[in-house]
């Protein structure tokens, strides 16, 4: 990793009595993003935000701030780091691997953050080596936890290039039930016809993965009014919205998606044309040989 990047987590992965000591980087950066500062429109300066005390209405500095829990209303209790070390379990500094799942058993939705994962110095680097090559010949995830943030969290262990990546997963309780979301949810039952169609047109536009298909396509046009804006020109206009209330002939969009003209059969296969028979070799000289 970068030499300016510091883990966010240290201590050992552990499979059985095996173990490695590694360290977690965060995969993910802002550096790239546009940052946006509040500002006042009348003096063009930038706002302050000021962190007062709510009963004093006093400002206070915010490396004098303590955490507090609220037991009742407007009362706390005050909580230090030393209140937090006591707090500490064993996946405060152990990823023990509980159990390994097909890649698939794990439906996205509970996917959060990752990490990268990476041997903490030149001890283990063996074993680090030979855990994430029997994990990716396994086609597994090693499921475990890690105490990340003030809070212990399952998360999912799998092979990621030459390393390992460590995916925080989402619990279940912080999310929305899909039963409940999908509870009103009351489609009709498909068309065989069109299932095909759309099937079809799956097929032509299946291809495979690239990071570049992720790319921030709203952001760049940003950077486009941002530069128009500075230059004092005219700024893109911006893409029209398609109707919500539009109407459309569900069987004629699938086939026009798949180039076929609604209405019209499709054109018959031409059976290949036989090719024509080659002439006779001429010998030498111009001459035909005689049969």
């Amino acid at each position: 990793m970068a030499e300016h990047q510091r883990p966010i987590w240290r201590g050992h992965l552990r499979l059985a009595l095996v173990s490695c000591p590694v360290a977690l980087y965060a995969a993910r950066h802002s550096a790239a993003e546009l940052h946006f500062h509040f500002i006042n429109p009348k003096t063009g300066n930038r706002v302050r935000m000021v962190t007062l005390d709510a009963g004093t209405e006093k400002e206070v500095e915010r490396s004098d701030l303590v955490k507090g829990y609220e037991f009742k209303k407007d009362t706390y209790v005050l909580m230090d780091d030393a209140d937090f070390d006591r707090a500490k379990i064993d996946s405060s500094s152990v990823l023990n691997v509980d159990k390994f799942v097909p890649a698939d058993a794990i439906d996205p939705v509970y996917y959060d953050a990752g990490y990268y994962m990476l041997p903490d110095g030149e001890a283990g680097q063996d074993v680090y080596a030979v855990l994430r090559e029997a994990i990716g010949k396994s086609r597994k995830v090693a499921l475990s936890r890690l105490v990340i943030a003030r809070r212990e969290r399952a998360v999912a262990i799998m092979p990621l290039g030459r390393g390992l990546v460590v995916h925080t997963l989402n619990d279940p309780k912080e999310l929305h039930d899909p039963a409940e979301a999908f509870a009103e949810l009351d489609t009709p039952k498909p068309d065989a016809a069109m299932v095909k169609l759309a099937t079809q047109l799956v097929d032509r536009q299946t291809g495979r993965f690239d990071p570049g298909d992720m790319t921030d396509r709203y952001e760049a046009k940003l950077r486009e009014v941002i530069e128009a804006k500075l230059r004092g020109e005219e700024e893109p206009a911006p893409a029209e919205e398609p109707e919500r209330d539009n109407v459309i002939d569900l069987m004629a969009a699938l086939k026009r998606s798949l180039g076929e003209e609604p209405g019209r059969k499709p054109a018959a296969k031409k059976a290949p044309r036989k090719a024509a028979p080659k002439p006779a070799a001429k010998p030498a000289g111009g001459k035909r040989r005689s049969a």
